[in-house]
């Protein structure tokens, strides 16, 4: 062959493959409006809150037992390129990443339990709100709330028994006093035979508080997405092409009417203990459904559009936050969907589905898991 041809070919698959992405992409720009699972919570204050991350000092590193897996380097194609998604899925772009360690399940309450007894560490959703603090991130003149207001609190399902339109998630979300991870649905549940269930009621600063003292990071999107995917290339779950309902249970997730009933067809009506599932192929347990998982990555809706006329290298995602919906509220990623998804309403267990959440919120759906970064040992 000759020379000249032998080192274009590299060059001329590289070129054919990102145009056919974008003829790809052409098709789905239109497909779904920018809304989540989160854009119409309800508003704890009267008003939306931009929220402050505070810095967590964390001295004592912790030595908590959860098995990882290797996820390989290599390079996929992120984001939609079919007509699932919603507008903040497009366009699909290349990403190469470099291997990395990732929790095989998310963290469960009996780890987060250790963290707190060594650290004393007291979540968001524990916390009471200073209207000092708080007042400076409202407009001015706001009244202060009522004191029963001014308590430790978080969001809790409450279904309503008939359905309801979708587009008002306040008809089934509820600010819950005395809600937070250690009574996930309110100050009369408790963990006791849940020490192996996912950890919910946490915001992201109290993940992130977590995976400092564990001694590694929260995953980025990329990440996250490319793990989901267990090394198959272009599925819509992590699991394959199969629909969520077709043959056995593969993930926890909403049947039924969302959100008044749920027929149990999957053997869980709330949340599933972890690793209830087969795992992907890189050994990845829930990866879809169960509950949503935090990232480390801002919420910028113009972001993949920013980045997709190249291959980006281990991105990190957007500098700052920017929801046109709510652009005062700066936003986290949340990643894999939940128990509470459904068809019908945001499809959250698809690979490529993204939600966006304020980070000093907890919810009753949602928890995380840990990466690091440390080499594979050689064999």
């Amino acid at each position: 062959m000759n020379k000249r041809v032998f080192y274009l070919l590299p060059l001329l698959f590289s070129l054919a493959c990102k145009q056919k992405i974008k003829q790809q992409d052409t098709v789905t720009l239109s497909h779904k409006p920018n809304t989540s699972c989160s854009s119409t919570l309800p508003v704890r204050y009267g008003v939306p809150v931009a929220c402050k991350i505070s810095k967590t000092s964390i001295v004592k590193k912790g030595n908590v037992s959860h098995k990882m897996r290797w996820v390989p380097a290599g390079n996929f194609v992120m984001g939609a390129r079919d007509n699932e998604g919603r507008m903040d899925e497009y366009p699909a772009h290349e990403v190469k990443l470099s291997g990395f360690w990732m929790d095989e399940t998310v963290v469960t309450n009996a780890q987060f339990e250790a963290f707190v007894k060594a650290t004393g560490y007291v979540t968001v959703a524990e916390r009471k709100p200073d209207w000092e603090e708080l007042k400076k991130q409202l407009p001015a003149g706001t009244s202060k709330p009522a004191d029963d207001v001014l308590v430790p609190a978080a969001l809790t399902f409450t279904p309503p028994s008939h359905p309801v339109p979708l587009n008002n998630a306040s008809l089934w979300w509820s600010w819950t006093p005395g809600a937070n991870w250690r009574h996930p649905e309110g100050p009369s549940s408790a963990l006791k035979g849940r020490e192996n269930y996912p950890v919910t009621q946490v915001a992201w600063e109290d993940a992130a508080a977590y995976a400092k003292w564990a001694g590694k990071r929260l995953p980025t999107e990329a990440e996250w997405e490319y793990a989901a995917r267990g090394g198959l290339k272009d599925a819509i779950y992590s699991w394959g092409n199969e629909p969520v309902q077709k043959g056995k249970p593969k993930a926890n997730t909403w049947q039924g009417s969302f959100p008044d009933k749920n027929t149990n067809w999957d053997h869980f009506c709330g949340i599933a203990p972890v690793a209830s599932f087969t795992p992907n192929q890189y050994g990845l347990y829930d990866m879809s459904g169960n509950v949503w998982e935090w990232v480390a990555d801002w919420y910028d809706v113009n972001y993949y559009q920013t980045i997709s006329n190249q291959i980006t290298w281990n991105p990190k995602g957007p500098i700052k936050s920017y929801d046109p919906q709510e652009p005062s509220i700066p936003k986290k990623v949340t990643r894999g969907g939940s128990y509470l998804c459904n068809e019908s309403y945001c499809k959250g267990y698809r690979v490529t589905a993204r939600m966006k959440t304020s980070p000093d919120t907890g919810l009753q759906n949602t928890g995380f898991r840990c990466v690091s970064s440390k080499p594979k040992p050689k064999s």
